[in-house]
């Protein structure tokens, strides 16, 4: 079964070069051992929240709006999508995620094809 691991930080944390580093060199770690694993199916980084532009549909009419739908503490920073046999197996993944700050990682199975 796939799940999608989308990770949810504060940029923020991620202000400073060393930070940015540090980040970058855990994520290349967890994704060797994904692809170790045989797990991995994609996944990337995303840039941040004030690139976004939100499409909302309201009443039948869509509008479009600068940054992400809703204000948050924490932005949602990129993913992974994995292949795992069950939830319990995702949820080991996803502990494994490095975050520099608090923050979150959202655990969902995809649909059936």
């Amino acid at each position: 079964m796939q799940y999608l691991l989308a990770i949810y930080e504060d940029e923020a944390a991620y202000q400073s070069e060393s930070a940015w580093t540090a980040i970058i060199a855990a994520h290349t770690a967890l994704v060797g051992d994904m692809q170790t694993a045989g797990v991995l199916r994609g996944g990337a980084g995303l840039q941040p929240s004030a690139s976004a532009t939100s499409v909302r549909t309201r009443a039948g009419k869509v509008s479009l709006h600068d940054g992400p739908f809703a204000e948050v503490k924490e932005q949602l920073g990129g993913f992974y999508l994995i292949e795992v046999d069950d939830l319990d197996a995702a949820i080991a993944w996803a502990k494994r995620i490095p975050l520099a700050a608090d923050g979150v990682v959202e655990v969902r199975a995809t649909l059936p094809d």
